[in-house]
């Protein structure tokens, strides 16, 4: 009994969360680094908006890598956060293509032009002035071309001119949460206030960036440069320790760091409170200002929110009378267990949908019909569980007894038949993943997540709620209470 109510605590704990999770107007979670608006976020065909199909423009016969492919679905998803799509998504698909949906969004010139950007990137002294990420500048070259000019007659680079490098040995304090923001209706004042600087350098000096741990845990991004960079460098940070040398890709900042001492030799390190993620991104950033591999648009295609509307009220619809229909039979065959049974299924779904909203989940209507699905696959564990019951009081088993061997024997079934279901959905996913089928990646990880939920309710909370209802019933004094 003791464990009975050690496991009914652990029930509703997580029921409370779940019921916390599944709010409407829920806050979210925001603990450091860790974001979650707890928002439902809808795919294509629910929410409306469009998809780009992206493919390498390069030779036939040309090899493109893995981490070619990779870099440039960073870098176009960072290009497409400026489009103020959140749930914007990128997957490869194959050898040499890129798919990218954007929920909510149908001007087809707006994303093309974001993400056909240049790619430029360029560093620009700022002498005492730290300019915040996001903060949008014109940007002039002409010292650089200067300085290939002074190069190609002379042979050796001008060190007083500007070159293609980076910030070395500086001290950096990501701005992540600065954003840029809108342009004002009035263009030409908008235009007026947007400042010009010369650039120094720009991202071509560069030959390798990676990211470091330093032996304290922190995370940097390492750099070095080509030999006639170096020099250029090495002399620009002699002779300004103490200022500042903004990072700009296509005219808008996005890093400001400190020089903190001369750099001499063409390699440096960007410091700053730097996570994984945020030094990975950086890198790549520094590594590509440009995408790695010029992409072309060979698809488009719109979907209207009016049909994705009708679609969440058919999907909710039939999500109802699925779980009713199911709920009602389970009540009708198996009476007092059947409804503890219900009540479970119950917790199910709203675990399962709490999950959805935490991870997040991109809900596609192929989503939500593994989700209904599941619900099958949540109650078929319930039914091996009260079959094997039935057995086992007809053998003349006390309730309590019956209920424990009846869960025992049911469970090398409800095991085997749910890794079954799993290696499926992992087949799916993978196979959705390399073709950028994401209908197919939908489907299978909600049904995923409803297989595992299912096993929790099945494992601890039926077990438990049927333990603390029938433990102090007879079922001859109340038959009626029971399936025959």
């Amino acid at each position: 009994m003791k464990r009975n109510y050690r496991l009914l605590i652990l029930v509703l704990v997580v029921w409370a969360l779940v019921i916390w999770a599944v709010l409407p107007n829920n806050p979210g979670i925001h603990i450091g680094n860790f974001d979650r608006t707890m928002k439902t976020q809808l795919g294509l065909d629910l929410r409306g908006g469009m998809s780009v199909l992206l493919q390498v423009d390069l030779p036939e016969g040309t090899a493109v890598t893995s981490q070619e492919l990779a870099d440039a679905k960073q870098i176009l998803l960072s290009r497409s956060n400026a489009l103020g799509v959140s749930e914007v998504n990128f997957q490869t698909s194959g050898t040499n293509r890129i798919l990218g949906e954007f929920p909510g969004l149908t001007d087809t010139s707006q994303v093309i032009a974001s993400l056909k950007q240049v790619g430029q990137l360029a560093f620009i002294p700022m002498g005492s002035t730290q300019l915040q990420a996001g903060t949008k500048v014109n940007v002039d070259y002409s010292d650089i071309t200067a300085r290939n000019a002074a190069a190609a007659t002379t042979g050796t680079p001008a060190a007083t001119a500007a070159a293609s490098a980076t910030p070395a040995a500086t001290t950096a304090t990501p701005a992540a949460t600065a954003t840029p923001t809108a342009g004002t209706t009035d263009t030409t004042a908008a235009a007026a206030d947007v400042k010009t600087y010369k650039a120094l350098l720009t991202g071509t000096a560069l030959s390798s960036v990676n990211v470091e741990v330093s032996s304290l845990g922190a995370y940097n991004v390492a750099f070095t440069m080509d030999a006639d960079n170096a020099k250029v460098f090495g002399d620009y940070t002699s002779k300004h320790v103490g200022d500042y040398l903004s990072i700009v890709l296509d005219n808008v900042v996005i890093e400001s760091p400190q020089v903190n001492s001369a750099i001499t030799e063409g390699k440096g390190i960007i410091e700053g409170k730097f996570t994984a993620d945020s030094a990975n991104q950086l890198a790549i950033q520094l590594r590509y200002g440009a995408l790695p591999v010029p992409l072309k648009v060979v698809q488009t295609e719109a979907v209207g929110a009016t049909l994705g509307q009708d679609s969440i009220n058919k999907s909710i619809l039939a999500g109802i009378i699925g779980l009713s229909m199911v709920m009602v039979l389970m009540i009708y065959f198996y009476r007092l267990p059947g409804l503890i049974a219900d009540l479970a299924l119950v917790m199910y779904t709203m675990t399962s949908f709490a999950l959805f909203k935490v991870i997040p989940v991109t809900l596609t209507l192929p989503g939500i019909a593994g989700f209904v699905l599941s619900i099958g696959v949540a109650v078929d564990a319930n039914i091996l569980i009260f079959e094997r019951m039935k057995e086992e009081m007809r053998a003349g088993r006390a309730i309590r007894q019956a209920i424990d061997l009846g869960w025992t024997r049911a469970w090398p079934s409800i095991r085997d038949s749910n890794i079954s279901t799993l290696i499926t959905c992992f087949i799916l996913f993978i196979f959705g993943s390399q073709f950028g089928a994401t209908v197919v990646m939908g489907f299978s990880l909600t049904l995923a997540i409803g297989v595992l939920v299912s096993l929790f309710t099945a494992i601890v909370a039926t077990r438990t709620f049927l333990h603390l209802v029938l433990d102090n019933l007879k079922s001859a004094e109340h038959p009626r209470w029971f399936a025959k």
